[in-house]
Parts: C-alpha cells; structure tokens; sequence
C-alpha cells in the first residue's frame, strides 16, 4: 500500500528489541543493527520519539546495549525477566509498547511499530481509526503475516538482511536459505539525521 513520506512528517518508532532480536538469531544467527533499522525506518523525517523495549537478566549483559541507545536519543525501556517456580520464564512489552502508542498518537502523523508479533494487530487497527499512519518494520520471513496485512506500510528487514544484520565475531551470518551470504552492517550506516552520529552497538549474546 502506497503511504505518504514527507520531511515534515512527525514519526514515532516503537521498538520491540526482543522479537527483532530472536528474529535475527534464529534466521541468521546474527544480531540486529537498530541504528540501520531506526534509521531507514524515520527516512529522513522528524523523529519525535523512538522507544526501545528492553527485557533485563541477571547477568546484567544489557547495559551497554541501554548505554548506547540512550547516547543516541532513544529512550529505553526495561522490564526484568520474570522466573516463575519450576523454571518458568516470561518476558513482554507488548501492553507497554501499546500503551506508549496510543499516548502518542495525537502528537505524531506516522507511527512504526519495530516487530513481527501479531498480537500487534489490534494495535494497528486502533491507531489507524485514530488516523495514524502505520508501518511495520520486520523480518518477514517471520513476520505474521495478519500484521503485514494490517499495516499501512510494511517494511521487510529480510528483503535485504545484510544491511540490518551485524554478525557475531569471526562468523558469518547465514540466512535461512543457506547461501551463506555474510550479513554485515551498510557502509555509512548511521541512525536517523539530526539524532546523533553514532551507530548503535550491538546486542551482546
């Protein structure tokens, strides 16, 4: 669906690192880079704000993570990992992330949602009743699909997955075809103009 895209647009990016992040290690055995994914999605418009979604562990490995996305003018969000009696373990923002969006709504004209879970679905529907354009931005190889569909515009990482991809040290990152293709980050990537001039780091494993 053609969408409109114009420098004075106002836009919003809601970022769920956790399923961006599984979606990668799963399908290449990669990280993500955000500052690629933030940047492409915002295209050169106003970014007014950018949410990351976080989830801590005990080992406390995120800092870094949280540190960097901070120094860039992304807000961070986090949530502990909730271990239950028997090893149980539960991890989401999905009403977080909703909530956010709703909020600010009235102060954007396009929201991008940075996930492939389709209990994002009702979301979209509400935010376009509220008339907000909305995109989503994920790897479509799993991506639901109801989500695609809902969306005004969706954005497809693994259409060109080098690009959104940073491999782990001293491997490649393979796509889920098997062709071996090295996934690294674009040359010259950088998060959206105007925010900062520096790449967001990686994830660490």
């Amino acid at each position: 669906m053609a969408v409109i895209k114009h420098k004075d647009q106002r836009v919003g990016v809601f970022i769920d690192t956790q399923n961006l992040y599984h979606s990668a290690r799963n399908l290449y055995k990669a990280r993500v880079n955000f500052g690629a994914v933030v940047r492409d999605a915002v295209a050169d418009r106003k970014l007014v704000r950018a949410v990351a979604y976080v989830i801590t562990t005990e080992s406390g490995e995120e800092s870094s993570f949280f540190e960097a996305l901070t120094k860039i003018g992304i807000e961070t969000k986090t949530k502990d990992l909730q271990i239950f009696f028997g090893g149980a373990k539960k991890a989401d923002w999905d009403v977080g992330l909703a909530i956010d969006a709703v909020r600010s709504a009235p102060k954007l004209d396009a929201i991008v949602i940075a996930s492939g879970d389709g209990d994002f679905v009702p979301l979209v529907d509400h935010l376009k009743s509220l008339g907000v354009q909305v995109e989503v931005v994920a790897f479509g190889k799993s991506a639901s699909l109801k989500l695609k569909e809902a969306a005004d515009h969706f954005v497809d990482l693994s259409g060109d997955p080098h690009k959104y991809l940073i491999a782990p040290r001293g491997a490649s990152a393979r796509g889920g075809n098997g062709n071996g293709n090295t996934s690294r980050p674009a040359n010259g990537t950088q998060p959206p103009a105007g925010r900062t001039r520096k790449v967001i780091r990686k994830i660490e494993e």
